[in-house]
């Protein structure tokens, strides 16, 4: 990726998070909670499953050990294991605590998925508790 697209995709990224009023707590902007989302899947592109890991919450751990937690990913999220790009939706504080961001990510397969990553607050962090993805037509 050029240094131009970077930047772009960076500004995307940055005017594309709606942030409500409300959403303004401890736990900080709906911006903040989309930051581990982001970081994960620059993990995956990289390939380093170890630090994507430490971005699940231990939910997500209690349930898949690291080796399992990759294969997980590798076989049901081809689109976020080998992402080419992604943009960040939408990402908002829900009164019960948690966060939710939608993310439009293209994969390197050529197939473009739009997911909603659920995050809950753990241990002064924003941590993934899961994900559901559907095929997005739209162009990113």
């Amino acid at each position: 990726m050029t240094r131009v697209a970077a930047a772009g995709l960076g500004v995307m990224l940055a005017a594309a998070i709606w942030t409500p009023a409300w959403a303004q707590a401890e736990k900080g902007s709906a911006r903040v909670a989309a930051e581990p989302v982001l970081r994960q899947l620059e993990a995956f592109r990289r390939g380093d499953y170890d630090t994507a890991y430490t971005f699940a919450s231990q939910e997500i751990q209690q349930m898949f050990d690291r080796p399992a937690f990759e294969r997980m990913v590798k076989n049901g999220y081809p689109e976020i294991a080998r992402s080419a790009y992604a943009a960040v939706g939408h990402a908002e504080l829900a009164p019960t605590g948690n966060a939710y961001v939608t993310v439009k990510i293209h994969g390197a397969n050529g197939v473009s998925v739009e997911a909603l990553y659920e995050l809950v607050w753990e241990n002064g962090t924003w941590k993934i508790n899961g994900v559901v993805a559907r095929p997005d037509a739209g162009l990113i």
